[in-house]
């Protein structure tokens, strides 16, 4: 069941939200706030994967509620949406480029379009999950979405493969805000300059008249000669690199005169996307029409993408090849937790399994159940972890109850996982008997 945090006072957000989640009892349900330290509290506790945060009820300190969330993005972050009083206040939060927004709308929008971001949700479930929760982290990933032109959808689409990028350790916090701008320019540009051929007089014109790029955006969409163009987001998201189309429907542009243009020519048609792309991704190449720019990026490979902020306090420890971490059988309940590298787990002197930082802790039942190590750990290469003492993770729990929380869903979620594969082990011997 994926939670759906509604921080709101307003009847119309609420009831929009709850009529939505009806729609799929069995995998969204809706927990509603309308009191800022309930709701912060609520977050930290409750790690909400959907957060809607209603800017309309001013009882609500919205601006808080997402600092809480941005001093903690390695246990909080994505899933943000926005509601707004208005277009204006739209823009205003969308030039925040926070990169755990993932859409910005006006309450009559919200209403007509949450039911089709929380379908969007569950048919793309695989991406959906709190951090340490999820078996798929570090698989491979390929596919595409197609939608037409909608802002909102260029903004959630976006967001959504970046902070998937970030959750799996494919890219790092600093990275993650670059490569949300890349995209989004990109994006933006295939919307505005390909499919709805606004230039750049066109533009100046509209917002010199008082216009914002919303309303304009949604009059050319509209429009008999741009109303069926699409946008296409195709990605390959592997364990080295991660690979992105975006294709628009629209007549190309001459790239090649742009490729060769300097920083300073922000203000030209396509040439901020590009100016930004050259500067963050490995690649960057368009089809001979000019409407379809493909990049690749290279991954993190086995470094966490985010150290928590509250860990960052205790004793970072380098390995080498072979070097050992802990011993089977010794009396120590120091927790880890992995920072980069791989570790061979050996049990009985057997191969058990090889830990990445999507394992995220080593040692966490030696230190749980004060018990000696059940298992020798080495390591594999160069490696780093956090090392932190039972007494003092013990006081930062006391600090700050919540990631006592996290650790024992996390625990509980890996037991959950052991337990299917046992069954299903047990099915196929059965079945083979």
């Amino acid at each position: 069941m994926r939670k759906v945090l509604t921080a709101s006072s307003n009847e119309n957000v609420i009831s929009t939200v709850r009529n939505a989640c009806k729609l799929y009892p069995s995998f969204f349900a809706t927990d509603i706030f309308d009191a800022t330290e309930d709701i912060i509290r609520y977050i930290d506790y409750e790690l909400p994967e959907i957060k809607v945060i209603d800017f309309t009820s001013e009882n609500i300190d919205c601006d808080k509620i997402l600092q809480n969330i941005a001093e903690d993005t390695w246990l909080h972050y994505g899933g943000v949406i926005a509601v707004c009083k208005s277009h204006k206040q739209v823009e205003e939060i969308e030039r925040r480029k926070n990169p755990n927004i993932l859409a910005i709308q006006t309450i009559p929008d919200f209403q007509n379009h949450f039911v089709r971001i929380l379908r969007i949700l569950y048919q793309n479930q695989r991406f959906l999950f709190n951090r340490g929760m999820s078996d798929i982290a570090g698989t491979e990933e390929s596919g595409s979405f197609i939608f037409g032109n909608d802002s909102m959808d260029c903004r959630f689409y976006t967001n959504f493969l970046v902070n998937y990028l970030y959750n799996t350790n494919r890219i790092s916090d600093d990275d993650r805000f670059s490569l949300q701008m890349t995209f989004s320019e990109l994006v933006t540009n295939a919307l505005e300059h390909g499919n709805l051929e606004i230039d750049y007089a066109t533009k100046t014109e509209w917002l010199g008249k008082g216009g914002n790029m919303i309303q304009l955006i949604q009059k050319r969409a509209i429009d008999p000669r741009f109303a069926k163009r699409r946008i296409k987001i195709s990605y390959d998201i592997s364990r080295t690199a991660s690979k992105f189309s975006i294709t628009d429907d629209g007549n190309g542009f001459d790239w090649r005169s742009y490729m060769s243009k300097t920083e300073a020519d922000e203000n030209m048609l396509h040439g901020r996307g590009i100016s930004l792309s050259k500067s963050v991704v490995q690649t960057l190449t368009y089809n001979d029409k000019g409407n379809e720019v493909t990049f690749t990026i290279a991954n993190l490979k086995n470094t966490a993408s985010a150290v928590p902020g509250k860990m960052s306090q205790f004793e970072t420890v380098e390995y080498k090849d072979k070097q050992v971490v802990c011993r089977e059988g010794e009396y120590s309940n120091d927790l880890f937790f992995i920072i980069s590298g791989r570790f061979a787990v050996y049990a009985n002197k057997k191969l058990a399994t090889v830990l990445t930082p999507n394992d995220l802790f080593i040692g966490e039942m030696a230190f749980l159940l004060n018990d000696r190590r059940t298992a020798t750990i080495l390591a594999v290469g160069d490696c780093r972890l956090i090392r932190i003492p039972k007494a003092d993770f013990l006081l930062m729990i006391r600090k700050n109850p919540h990631y006592g929380i996290f650790l024992s869903k996390m625990l509980a979620q890996r037991l959950l996982r052991q337990t299917n594969q046992t069954i299903e082990l047990k099915k196929q011997l059965l079945e083979k008997a």
